[in-house]
């Protein structure tokens, strides 16, 4: 994947993401869930920069129900809160397939 292919990807990834989480967080915060966890997880960010760590985070905080607490460089993992931890394994399988991937690519890093 070139640089402009990756661009576009995360573009594209970044509009369903937020069109698709803001949906499913409209929806759990109008059942009025009981069964909603929220907490939070750690997410590796691998060989990232210090930018592109930023980058990510922020992409991660712009989608609904996902949000990043803090960004440890020594550990190179994001702390992020979720909505719901029961989900946690599909958003963060989500935000490697459609952030990280291509955020590697554009700012640089190990595929």
């Amino acid at each position: 994947m070139n640089r402009l292919s990756a661009l576009i990807r995360l573009v594209f990834n970044f509009v369903k993401e937020a069109i698709v989480s803001g949906g499913i967080t409209v929806l759990i915060i109008l059942r009025g869930s009981k069964a909603l966890q929220p907490g939070l997880v750690r997410m590796p960010y691998g060989d990232l920069g210090e930018t592109a760590a930023d980058f990510l985070a922020a992409l991660v905080s712009l989608t609904p129900g996902t949000t990043t607490v803090d960004i440890d460089p020594e550990r190179r993992e994001l702390l992020l809160h979720l909505l719901d931890v029961t989900r946690a394994e599909q958003t963060l399988n989500s935000i490697r397939r459609d952030f990280l991937l291509p955020v590697r690519t554009l700012f640089g890093g190990k595929r």
